[in-house]
């Protein structure tokens, strides 16, 4: 996933989610704790915990969610 612009993630839950930072930064609140993630760091969201945070413009990531039918082919 790429972001031109700043966005703002509400408080949610789904199944769990593991990225890879590969440009700029986001927020994070995991279940209560605030994190801040960079180029490079990785992080991990387990099934069903509430999430929130900001993406910052210019980040970019590669996202895995244990959800096969999370999106359609394009």
């Amino acid at each position: 996933m790429e972001f031109d612009e700043d966005v703002e993630l509400p408080e949610h839950t789904h199944a769990a989610q593991m990225g890879v930072v590969l440009e700029g930064k986001i927020e994070l609140v995991i279940d209560g704790e605030k994190r801040c993630f960079t180029k490079g760091d990785r992080y991990f969201i387990p099934a069903g915990v509430k999430h929130s945070g900001k993406i910052f413009a210019g980040y970019a990531d590669i996202t895995f969610f244990d959800e096969p039918d999370r999106y359609s082919a394009k």
